[in-house]
């Protein structure tokens, strides 16, 4: 107050315990926010430094969630292509099994009675030969039945002449005591007995009645069309699986293209472009009933999904490599920001020990001003002695 005054040395030490008051409060806050510059005015250089610093940390702190992003598009396009790869791999086994099947099958047909009711012949009843073998010409083939052989081994006899188209059985039923000759189709049967020893008739002819017509046809192989049937379905599975490879709504496999930023301004940045990998997209066409029937149309089948193999190889490579790249950046950032960060602190945090320490003087001479200021107020007071 200016109406008041005071004494040289009560001033001195009224100011220097306002200055260590000032000096405490400013300790105070120093160690309450763990800063040394709070704000411009405190040094407006390593503020607005920081502040600088500090910014660029937070615009790439934002960065990283679409850097974060994209790895997980590029790695779920990466994964798309692994499993594509595999279903073009199945579709080249069941192409291989159909160049590997009979590309056609025969098929026969017989129209009419069925052989072993085309010729039936019925000999007389059958005695055994007596006092010498007995010779049975089927055919213009000689059948010798041994002196007194039974019907089953006359039977035996013939069967073992191998006669073409012609078989002996003994008779049953009412042709029981016969020896029963079947000729197959298209087959006469003329029988001759050179020697007695069979009675009723020795030698006749028969002509097979209804033979019935056998045809030999040809076909495509039907296990080729199924598996025909097969390889669309993989198709249908790879056109599937390339609409399900997307990430965050971005799909590399499907047409869409991704662009990642690498720093605040957009200057840096990685142009990830996108493929169309689905059936289609890879060569590979569905294929109409009958493509399976000619070998030649399978081998270029194959040769198209060799094609396709090759560009999912191909293209995984550059999704790898892009891959490689982002993951990379990402990490860069990360220890771009933490620089950053670092360096603001540097410029506007406190040493909590030193401001501690600080404190601990400036409430010592605290103390030691308000003792000073006592002492001159004292000396003051010593004219009132006088009174």
């Amino acid at each position: 107050m200016a109406d008041v005054t005071l004494s040289k040395a009560v001033r001195s030490n009224l100011l220097s315990l306002q200055s260590t008051a000032a000096a405490m409060g400013k300790t105070q806050e120093r160690l309450a926010t763990g800063l040394k510059v709070n704000s411009a005015l405190d040094n407006p250089t390593n503020f607005f430094t920081a502040s600088s610093l500090n910014s660029r940390a937070s615009d790439l702190n934002q960065l990283l969630d679409s850097v974060s992003n994209a790895v997980q598009t590029i790695a779920a396009a990466d994964k798309g292509l692994t499993a594509i790869t595999k279903l073009v791999e199945s579709a080249q086994a069941t192409a291989r099994q159909a160049l590997q099947t009979s590309a056609t099958v025969e098929t026969s047909t017989t129209t009419g009675a069925a052989p072993e009711e085309l010729a039936r012949v019925v000999g007389g009843t059958y005695a055994a030969p007596s006092g010498s073998n007995a010779t049975l010409t089927i055919n213009g083939s000689d059948v010798t039945i041994t002196d007194g052989a039974n019907i089953a081994t006359a039977v035996q006899a013939i069967n073992d002449a191998n006669i073409t188209g012609v078989t002996a059985s003994v008779g049953t039923g009412t042709d029981s005591g016969k020896i029963v000759l079947t000729g197959s189709a298209n087959t006469d049967i003329a029988v001759t007995t050179a020697t007695a020893g069979f009675a009723g008739t020795e030698s006749d002819t028969y002509t097979a009645a209804n033979p019935g017509t056998t045809t030999t046809s040809t076909s495509a192989n039907p296990k080729r069309e199924e598996l025909r049937t097969q390889y669309n379905d993989l198709l249908s599975q790879i056109d599937q699986l390339a609409k399900d490879s997307g990430f965050n709504g971005v799909n590399l496999l499907d047409g869409d293209s991704l662009e990642v930023l690498f720093n605040e301004d957009g200057s840096s940045k990685l142009a990830v472009t996108g493929v169309t990998f689905n059936a289609a997209g890879l060569g590979l066409d569905a294929l109409a009933s009958g493509d399976f029937d000619n070998n030649s149309d399978i081998n270029a089948t194959l040769n198209d999904l060799k094609a396709g193999i090759d560009s999912l190889r191909t293209q995984a490579a550059k999704f790898g490599s892009n891959l490689s790249v982002v993951e990379t950046r990402q990490d860069f950032t990360k220890n771009m920001i933490n620089v950053l960060e670092t360096g603001a602190a540097n410029l506007t945090l406190a040493d909590s020990n030193e401001e501690a320490a600080n404190l601990l003087a400036l409430q010592t001479r605290q103390q030691l001003s308000s003792t000073a200021l006592s002492l001159a107020s004292q000396a003051d007071q010593n004219v009132l002695r006088l009174f």
